[in-house]
């Protein structure tokens, strides 16, 4: 114990940091809501700069609906788009749209919409080439992308999609590292055969909605599919292959040629994002009218995709602006063609642990050895060297460091070591005047408590005694014993949490209302209702009590009693056979009871028997060994008396705990009660 107090500042903060820690090796949401923190702030001082790209978007803007109508569009509109895109000669162009349903204005839902039933009329729109057809042989010419997305309940199409790129893999199987989805979302099957690629537009889940990182690699019902960028890039540099390059814990590397592209061991690409440039769009409207400077997509990753209101397929970023999901796309193609991306290395996580660690423990140390003035200066040379070297690596190196957690962690050591260094220099000056008026005021109220409260119990010892070792001034026990005429008998023992004037206080309350109710001569579980709605109605908030009360007749030897949230009551016989009756209702004082059924009550017959009450104080108390007692130290001394009678009982437990340490560990109470000789003595033995 000595030991303890002495070093319970450096204890306290090893606690305190070794929570820390494990809140960041366990890394809930809102400790990754702080590490987004840094993350974010890079991006916002330092955002990708660049005056080209290698990638247009056209853009189903506010114009291009106004223009071309209702969206979805006729698949008629997106062929002719496509069409004149192919002029061009881009490089590949990838769609983030599904077409998941047949072009409603095609003459097969022509006819069902309008329920025709005309068989002339319906031969001559048979006739007429679909809208689907007509778009699908403009994909079939062109080197197309259609877009796929991760779903967790099940497809109603029958059709079974394939990826089209083909994946080769070299130190293990993807599919353990990567993030699943039991099932995907696309396009008609008709469209998706005759397209160059299919890629993955899946974001994660995050908290706060903003798009970090997405995976290049993820599993739709157990088959492997690229993102979106990458596998535009590989369409576009005509490649069939994928290489993934793994190790025992995930993937390292995944590679189209000549591009190799690093990972973390999920497959997760970090994003880094510019700011959006209106000459990176053009509206789909232009492009579906022809006008529009063929020359600029020549050679050009194309997206489609919406920035329009009404459609919802906006995002945010770590910029702390909204853009287009397309958009986000396009950055990852960028991001991947000059290896612009941002890197998060899992083995730099150990060493953000282990230099917060080292910085911490430093600023904490030498709190306590210094004057604060001098400890200031080196929580602000740990703070700063900290920024630095996020920002270091994150300008020369592209890698992401987490500055926010740790900084977090030095405040709260610095923090700490300023309140222990505060405590230590005003302990001196406070001690002992805090002491003196705590013992006066203590000492004042504890006779008046306790004289009001303890039962001159002497003349009942024959069938019922207790006794109450206060540990400190003032009790937190009590016992009460209420004759209530005819040999019958209230009884209560209890123990109310927190110790000191207030736990007096609330002892002496419980006490009183028990008191004056049991002279009412109230059904036991009214009795125990009544207290405990008084109490919960009471200002003494945060506390509670738990109890045994309980009603006997000297006559019957029955006895009823209610253990509220108390330890188990010991029950043995002549035999010393003994058993435990546990508490089945939580403490006195926290929950209001609505009912008096809530209160439930246990009824057994004495006979030959004796039933003992004690507080934690008993079983948690030291003996001389400096073990604690427990109820198996209770029953040995039970076993060592040569007469069992409630006051050898008591006194036997009392004198084992009581045994002349300067303080007792807690307050010790116990009652004993046995029916076998009811006399009640007209004087003190």
């Amino acid at each position: 114990m000595k030991s303890f107090l002495k070093y319970k500042n450096y204890i306290t903060y090893s606690v305190i940091l070794i929570l820390l820690i494990f809140l960041k090796i366990s890394n809930p949401n809102i400790i990754k809501s702080i590490s987004f923190l840094s993350f974010d702030l890079y991006q916002k001082i330092f955002p990708l700069r660049k005056t080209s790209s290698e990638v247009i978007i056209v853009d189903i803007d506010e114009k291009s609906l106004a223009k071309l109508g209702q969206f979805p569009w006729n698949r008629s509109v997106f062929a002719k788009i496509l069409n004149n895109l192919n002029d061009a000669n881009p490089k590949v162009i990838g769609f983030d749209i599904f077409f998941s349903e047949n072009d409603k204005q095609s003459p097969k839902e022509f006819i069902k919409a309008y329920d025709i039933k005309s068989k002339e009329l319906i031969a001559d729109l048979s006739k007429i080439e679909s809208h689907d057809n007509y778009f699908t042989k403009e994909l079939k010419n062109s080197k197309s992308v259609l877009a796929i997305l991760g779903n967790t309940e099940k497809s109603y199409s029958e059709y079974q999609r394939k990826p089209k790129a083909k994946f080769l893999f070299k130190g293990g199987n993807p599919n353990e590292f990567v993030y699943k989805y039991s099932n995907s979302i696309g396009s008609l099957k008709q469209l998706e055969d005759n397209v160059s690629g299919l890629g993955s537009i899946s974001f994660l889940d995050q908290t706060d909605g903003i798009i970090r990182s997405i995976p290049l690699i993820v599993s739709f019902d157990e088959k492997i599919y690229p993102t979106m960028g990458l596998e535009m890039i590989r369409v576009g540099l005509d490649q069939k292959n994928l290489f993934v390059t793994l190790d025992e814990v995930g993937i390292k590397k995944i590679s189209v040629r000549p591009h190799k592209i690093s990972s973390d061991n999920n497959g997760l690409f970090w994003i880094k994002y510019k700011r959006p440039q209106k000459s990176q769009y053009i509206s789909a409207s232009s492009v579906f009218d022809g006008n529009f400077d063929r020359s600029r997509f020549q050679n050009k990753y194309v997206l489609i995709g919406a920035s329009a209101q009404g459609l919802f397929d906006l995002v945010k970023t770590p910029l702390g602006i909204i853009m287009p999901g397309v958009e986000v796309h396009a950055n990852v193609i960028e991001n991947i063609l000059d290896k612009s991306y941002l890197l998060r290395n899992p083995e730099i996580y150990l060493i953000e642990l282990l230099l917060t660690i080292i910085l911490a423990t430093i600023i904490f140390i030498l709190s306590q050895k210094i004057k604060p003035k001098y400890s200031l200066p080196v929580f602000v040379i740990g703070f700063f060297s900290i920024l630095f070297i996020g920002f270091a690596f994150y300008n020369f190196r592209s890698e992401l460091i987490d500055i926010s957690y740790p900084i977090f962690i030095l405040v709260v050591t610095f923090l700490t070591g300023l309140y222990f260094r505060f405590i230590k220099e005003n302990q001196l000056a406070t001690e002992n005047l805090m002491k003196e008026t705590k013992l006066l005021r203590e000492r004042e109220l504890a006779g008046d408590v306790q004289k009001s409260l303890f039962p001159d119990i002497f003349k009942y010892q024959n069938f019922i005694y207790a006794k109450n070792i206060p540990a400190r001034d003032v009790s937190g026990d009590y016992y009460d014993l209420i004759n209530v005429g005819n040999n019958e008998y209230y009884f209560s023992l209890a123990d109310v949490s927190g110790k000191g004037v207030k736990a007096g206080m609330y002892m002496a309350k419980a006490s009183s209302t028990f008191r004056a109710l049991s002279k009412l001569s109230m059904p036991l579980e009214k009795v125990v209702f009544l207290v405990n709605n008084e109490l919960v109605e009471s200002k003494f908030k945060g506390m509670f009590v738990t109890a045994v009360f309980g009603k006997f007749n000297t006559d019957t030897g029955n006895v009823t009693f209610v253990n509220a949230g108390h330890e188990s009551i010991m029950l043995f016989d002549k035999s010393l056979n003994f058993e435990y009756l546990k508490s089945e209702l939580p403490p006195i004082g926290i929950i209001k009871y609505f009912a008096e059924t809530m209160v439930v009550s246990k009824k057994i017959n004495l006979k030959n028997k004796t039933f003992v009450v004690y507080t934690d104080g008993v079983t948690e108390g030291y003996l001389e060994n400096g073990n604690e007692l427990g109820s198996e130290g209770v029953e040995e001394i039970v076993k060592n008396l040569k007469d069992i009678n409630p006051i050898n009982v008591v006194e036997g437990i009392a004198s084992k705990l009581n045994w002349g340490a300067e303080k007792l560990r807690d307050d010790i109470t116990c009652l004993a009660l046995n029916l076998d000789n009811t006399e009640i003595l007209k004087t003190k033995k």
